[in-house]
């Protein structure tokens, strides 16, 4: 857009970019329309940087051959692409291919890698700077789907009376994992592959925290209690009526008819453990509905419970696959978090990612969101 340097007069504060002129009999009362300042052009800074923090959004780039570049600017990936030297090969994200010879130089750029149970953060990392950043949503219902798939299976198969039993007595090769917990592992490697598909990336860091179950349940375990668990002797619906002592959790009522009922609601994500369940009259557990308990209005008995333990079972599970299949450094989740508040960063996953990588003071890119 051509800029225009001719000095304009009372022009509105709060619509810096209308480079139009405006009366001061117009503009007299409305004090906050009038500005005192000259502008020399008709586009403010504060427009131009609007969300962006002082961030910038790199344009992955391959070669003729199709091997990672350093990434360009979008300045240079649109005088590129309107010179009709490169293409557009893929826009989420968006990327470029050269369409003349060039050289092979490229930096060492980091990888890091933020693995989680819903959310995956990611940073690629030269000495000076981030090139690459962002979060990728993970797919959630899965068990919910492969029952529904189930239910249709077993509906057209009673439909014919022919159709051979199917054979229950399979055994399940060595390393199966279940199938919600396959598909977040091979979308870490998906999203790895990709990455490395578009940059030149010579070294991966993985962080795996290593959680302990047992303690998270109990802080205060130790000795025999840790090789018992917490259901040592009880059964599910005893160890419930000693631990809520008989009474109901939401109003406190005793010598009543209790009902086992989800702290944080299974369609919520809860779980079966015995952590996540609690006592509660028929009164209070229908009006409770799907609600979590804070919701409802006791935070107390969420505060009471103890933390539900997927995505901490998921990090036990696949953490040391994934770093024997990537054959990639690791890192532990207090190491990256002593690093990040030592930084003076908020908690996300980027930041995560990021300080994963070896980023410190490194000007920072505009993360994606993907899905």
């Amino acid at each position: 857009m051509q800029q225009l340097l001719v000095e304009f007069k009372n022009t509105p504060g709060d619509a810096p970019q209308v480079p139009c002129s405006v009366s001061e009999a117009l503009t007299r009362e409305e004090t906050l329309s009038v500005s005192h300042i000259v502008l020399a052009n008709n586009s403010s800074d504060e427009d131009l940087h609007s969300g962006r923090s002082g961030q910038v959004l790199n344009v992955p780039v391959i070669n003729m051959h199709g091997k990672p570049l350093m990434p360009t600017t979008p300045g240079k990936a649109r005088l590129l692409l309107k010179q009709k030297k490169a293409i557009v090969v893929q826009r989420s994200p968006f990327t470029i291919q050269l369409c003349y010879l060039t050289g092979n130089y490229t930096q060492n750029i980091k990888l890091g890698i933020d693995a989680g149970y819903s959310t995956i953060g990611f940073s690629t990392v030269t000495d000076k700077k981030e090139l690459f950043s962002g979060e990728l949503t993970l797919r959630k219902r899965i068990s919910k789907l492969i029952e529904q798939r189930s239910n249709y299976r077993r509906t057209r198969r009673s439909k014919l009376w022919h159709r051979k039993p199917r054979v229950n007595n399979r055994s399940k090769p060595e390393g199966w994992f279940a199938p919600s917990i396959q598909h977040k592992f091979e979308t870490h490697l998906r999203l790895i592959k990709k990455l490395k598909k578009i940059l030149p990336i010579t070294e991966i860091t993985v962080e795996v925290a290593s959680f302990d179950t047992h303690k998270l349940q109990n802080p205060e375990i130790k000795g025999i209690e840790y090789q018992q668990g917490e259901l040592q002797g009880y059964e599910v619906r005893e160890y419930l009526l000693e631990k809520w002592k008989h009474e109901c959790a939401y109003c406190g009522k005793g010598n009543i008819p209790l009902e086992i009922e989800h702290i944080i609601p299974k369609i919520r994500g809860g779980t079966n453990r015995v952590s996540n369940l609690t006592l509660a009259c028929h009164k209070y557990n229908q009006k409770k509905g799907d609600k979590t308990a804070e919701e409802f209005g006791y935070p107390e008995v969420q505060k009471k419970a103890r933390k539900p333990l997927k995505s901490t079972a998921f990090m036990n599970i696949v953490r040391w696959r994934l770093v024997n299949t990537l054959k990639c450094d690791w890192t532990y989740g207090y190491i990256t978090k002593h690093d990040r508040i030592k930084l003076g960063m908020e908690k996300s996953h980027v930041n995560d990612a990021f300080v994963i990588a070896g980023g410190t003071t490194q000007s920072r890119s505009k993360p994606y969101k993907l899905t």
